[in-house]
């Protein structure tokens, strides 16, 4: 397994490790979190849900305007209530965006003011509306004026046309709303020479933009970045222009996306220059540029995105291998003198490296370090990601120098890494479990009848990613197959993860066999397209030895990509969830005298403190929850609160994905906050479609992919057509009402990459509770159905659960299950 730490008094395992420095003393200014921004990363209000939005933090994202054509939904204005509420800071409004095609249709300057004119009333109108900011152009230096020719005096002409509807634009903008700000020019990349000449007009006519923009969208950004920011800045000092702040609104290739290794290199170049910077927007809307699941659930880039946002205090300086170069070993760091923690942030390179952290101050962490090392994988675009695995919990001596060496060993690729560095205090540090896991690449299987594809490369850096940059495909005849040979160190139950691919239109499945043995049914949730990966857990019980893997198509094409094997060691998962590294408000203090445990010391809850914990639940469920603390605690989940004594088990009731719970106490000490489980569903109320009382136009449709064979179709669309669900609860109290549902509705306009999916709502209405509106996100075909968990209040015994949507379609209902939050 990747990452692990040699026992103490060993020698590293490498001959030639890689070597990363970390110097606490060279602070670069506070985190600022700027590199975690979105292109369409928000989509509806719910989409993404609040639990996966607001752990992110999110700096800035860019949408279109209210209205705007350009997509179906991430309307700026709609999006902004959830943004906000989630602790989003500000929202860019690509006005352009209110066109309908791609590129933009030139239909002149006087076409498109009086749109400006709209936008700008809607948005200044906003009680928000400081928090906004304005691109009147996007990509000028292609769409509409051709900046980048190379014909000088063509290129003059173009120029001096884009001034003038640039001062047009922005003179119209402020007169509107004297306070806007405004971002630009906006080009697809960095042109010092078109740069110069703007900033030059843009000052002497007193139309300077207040944010700098421009894309960063190859891979030899990685390389050029750098080079670019201090052109800039060059630029600006030699016109006399006091530094602007910068948004690189638009960052990144679909190889990028999702991936942690990737993700660290662009995030450490932003962070460590103190730019904002957008994720660029590729595929779908409302799934944070690939970085979260459906609509709750994160996946390995989500999880890095997190660790970003848990930095504190002041970014330092790192000195990786191999500066501004592509693919290679980069990253972050923090150090919180308050807090007395540093945290490095790495990834994108495979092999073995030493992170030799310098200047760790015996005054502030004691003559030993607790060093924690957690991996965040690619887990695919749609590919669930537990909580990252601790790798090691090690105790370091501070050497003379002041220096710590943290050994990474068999690191992955596309994997990022973090290392958390506490004082070590008294006592020995639990060892962290790390189960054996090896990983098997398709293309190096056995392949019948199917087809090596090359996927996202840094030449093709658009290309989707794929584990080893390769998968297998064309797995569409009877007698396709892909054999893995593995090798297991002991008898017992293994997870098997299969990444793959799925557009078949309908849920596809293969049939696994082991050694030639009786086969069983592999089901494959629909993904956006083939390349589009997701992961699909199962279990095999293999002996000791050699064995090999099958899996062969059976009901439709399935690509696949890698399989890991992992062991399993215990009956259910289970995470801990370090309080020193949980979110915070108040002025909770921190009490490392003791490593003992998980390693990291206690946060210490007084009256006013709050810690938020992000726990993972595979499936929604009940989950055993304890508190590692000293005295009572009180957890808020879904709205509902309850005491948690010392370590004691909660039974509790998690939804699929991410999900908040907040710790507060009058005096507590708190090591953790355990989760384990696999979402049990005992003592939940079920319900399917075919019991609900059906009016209007709904209608029970019969399907093989519903759970008893049936959903709810024709639902909504008319204030009449609604589903009534009479469900009987045991107690009084909070429920979370789980709906099961489906729907694959789109925008086919035609535009070049995006896939424009939409989402449809529904009114929920309890007893005579006014009704929630719920947004439910595409789910990339009719046939399959994920799940939509919304916090309800019922009363003991009777109550009725009606669904409806007098506007528009609401999505197909398959059956709804409730359970007590606290069970």
């Amino acid at each position: 397994m990747a990452g692990t730490l040699p026992a103490a008094g060993t020698a590293t395992a490498a001959a030639d490790p890689q070597r990363v420095t970390v110097d606490l003393a060279a602070s670069e200014g506070p985190v600022m979190h700027g590199a975690n921004g979105t292109l369409y990363g928000v989509s509806d209000d719910g989409v993404p849900s609040d639990a996966a939005l607001a752990p992110l933090k999110i700096t800035s994202v860019s949408q279109k305007p209210e209205g705007g054509a350009q997509h179906p939904n991430g309307d700026a204005l709609t999006v902004s209530k959830s943004f906000f509420r989630n602790g989003g800071g500000e929202i860019l409004v690509m006005m352009q965006d209110i066109y309908s095609k791609w590129p933009y249709e030139d239909l002149g300057i006087d076409d498109y003011l009086p749109k400006v004119d709209k936008i700008v009333k809607e948005v200044s109108a906003d009680p928000n509306s400081d928090r906004f900011v304005y691109i009147p152009f996007n990509e000028p230096d292609q769409i509409w004026y051709n900046l980048g020719t190379s014909d000088q005096a063509q290129y003059e002409v173009n120029r001096d046309r884009f001034f003038k509807d640039w001062k047009t634009v922005y003179q119209r903008i402020r007169a509107i709303d004297p306070d806007a700000r405004i971002a630009g020019p906006n080009e697809s990349g960095y042109h010092t020479r078109l740069l110069t000449d703007f900033l030059a007009f843009a000052k002497r006519e007193n139309v300077l933009p207040q944010i700098m923009t421009w894309h960063e969208l190859d891979s030899s950004s990685l390389r050029n970045f750098q080079g670019n920011y201090d052109s800039y800045r060059a630029i600006e000092k030699n016109l006399g222009i006091a530094p602007l702040k910068i948004n690189i609104d638009e960052y990144a290739n679909r190889r990028d996306l999702s991936v942690p290794g990737q993700l660290a290199q662009w995030v450490s170049m932003f962070e460590r220059n103190k730019v904002y910077a957008n994720q660029a927007y590729w595929d779908a809307a409302g799934n944070l540029d690939g970085n979260v699941v459906r609509s709750n659930i994160p996946n390995g880039g989500w999880w890095f995105f997190r660790w970003y946002a848990g930095l504190t205090g002041n970014t330092v300086k790192v000195t990786p291998p191999q500066a501004n170069s592509i693919d290679t070993l980069q990253g972050l760091a923090s150090y919180d003198k308050k807090r007395r923690q540093a945290q490095v942030l790495l990834g994108g390179s495979a092999g073995d490296s030493d992170v030799v952290v310098q200047n760790v101050s015996r005054s502030v962490f004691g003559r030993t370090v607790t060093a924690t090392v957690a991996e965040s994988a690619w887990s695919g675009y749609e590919g669930q990601h537990a909580a990252p695995r601790v790798l090691a919990r090690t105790k370091v001596r501070v050497a003379a120098d002041g220096s710590v060496t943290v050994p990474l060993r068999g690191m992955h690729k596309m994997s990022a890494y973090r290392i958390a560095l506490t004082p070590g205090g008294s006592g020995t540090p639990s060892t962290a479990s790390v189960p054996w896991s090896a990983s098997y690449e398709a293309e190096d299987a056995a392949i019948t009848d199917g087809k090596v594809y090359t996927q996202g490369t840094v030449s093709n850096a658009n290309g989707y990613a794929a584990s080893g940059t390769k998968d297998v495909g064309s797995l569409n005849t009877a007698s396709s197959k892909v054999d893995f040979t593995v090798d297991v160190p002991a008898a017992g139950t293994y997870d098997l993860a299969i990444l793959y691919g799925n557009q078949s239109g309908t849920p596809a499945t293969q049939k696994l066999s082991t050694d030639g043995e009786d086969p069983v049914t592999v089901s494959y949730p629909s993904t956006e397209n083939w390349t589009y990966r997701a992961k699909k857990d199962v279990t095999v019980e293999l002996p000791a030895g050699r064995h090999v893997l099958t899996l062969a198509k059976d009901d439709a094409e399935v690509t696949l990509d890698r399989i890991d094997l992992t062991a399993r060691t215990a009956a259910a998962p289970s995470a801990s969830y370090e309080a020193t590294l949980a979110d915070i408000s108040g002025k909770p203090s921190y009490d490392y005298s003791s490593s003992a445990g998980v390693g990291t010391g206690a946060l210490v809850l007084r009256s006013g403190d709050k810690a938020v914990f992000d726990a993972y639940a595979p499936r929604d469920g009940y989950y055993t929850v304890v508190s590692r603390a000293n005295a009572a605690v009180k957890l808020e989940l879904h709205g509902e609160k309850v005491t948690a004594a010392p370590g004691r088990a909660l039974r509790l009731y998690l939804v699929a994905g991410n999900n908040r719970i907040a710790m507060t106490a009058k005096g507590a000490s708190v090591r953790s906050l355990d989760v384990s489980g696999a979402g049990s569903t005992s003592g939940a109320l079920s319900y399917e479609g075919a019991s609900a009382t059906l009016t209007g136009g709904a209608k029970l449709v019969d399907s093989a992919h519903a759970s008893a064979g049936s959903y709810i179709g024709w639902l909504g669309n008319s204030a009449s057509s609604t589903a009534e669900f009479t469900v009987d609860a045991p107690k009084s109290g909070r429920y979370i009402l789980v709906i099961d549902y489906a729907h694959n509705d789109r925008r086919d306009n035609g535009h070049s990459y995006n896939t424009d999916i939409m989402s449809r709502t529904a009114d929920i209405t309890v007893g005579s509770d006014a009704p929630q509106k719920v947004t439910f996100k595409n789910t990339w075909s009719w046939d399959d159905y994920w799940t939509v968990g919304v916090p309800v209040d019922l009363k003991k015994g009777s109550n009725k659960v009606t669904f409806g949507n007098a506007s528009a379609w609401a999505p197909n209902i398959d059956r709804i299950e409730l359970g007590r939050v606290i069970g």
